[in-house]
């Protein structure tokens, strides 16, 4: 079960890019608000959309002075690939070994046979690190409502 909104949301440290430093959440939750976006497999049509299209309308997402991460289980070379061909201009973290996910109890532990991917869920978290948003789903076609998402980042 995902977390809800309300919670503290657990601190982790993940890489996006071998020999690039790796991203903190709550060195980032000083510079503001954090969007975080599983994703169950970089390239897969769904995540595809989903990542591109945030890359696509970049302009709304930093106006929001907020900080926006995509997290897959996907290594960090594959992550970068998906990044820097969707455009992405926000890091896509690798969580590789699965203990994020698990974290936050957006672990699959059967997604088409495959063991430990992660749905795909958003968070928004405020700066004090609380979880004010949260959605989560099992159905991989499904995509989260980034328009809602931006409008709570908005909020806060």
């Amino acid at each position: 079960m995902p977390l809800a909104s309300g919670t503290r949301a657990p601190d982790f440290t993940l890489t996006h890019r071998v020999g690039a430093p790796a991203v903190h959440l709550a060195t980032e939750l000083e510079r503001g608000p954090v969007v975080i976006l599983f994703f169950p497999l970089a390239f897969s049509p769904t995540c595809t959309e989903q990542i591109c299209g945030v890359a696509e309308s970049w302009g709304a997402w930093a106006e929001l002075e907020s900080t926006v991460l995509g997290i897959s289980v996907d290594s960090p070379w594959v992550n970068d690939r998906f990044a820097r061909e969707c455009g992405a201009e926000f890091p896509i973290l690798s969580d590789f070994n699965r203990e994020v996910a698990a974290a936050w109890g957006v672990l699959n532990e059967d997604f088409f046979g495959m063991r430990g991917v992660a749905n795909r869920a958003a968070f928004v978290i405020d700066r004090e690190g609380i979880i004010r948003w949260a959605w989560e789903s099992e159905d991989a076609d499904l995509l989260p409502d980034l328009g809602a998402i931006r409008e709570v980042v908005r909020t806060l």
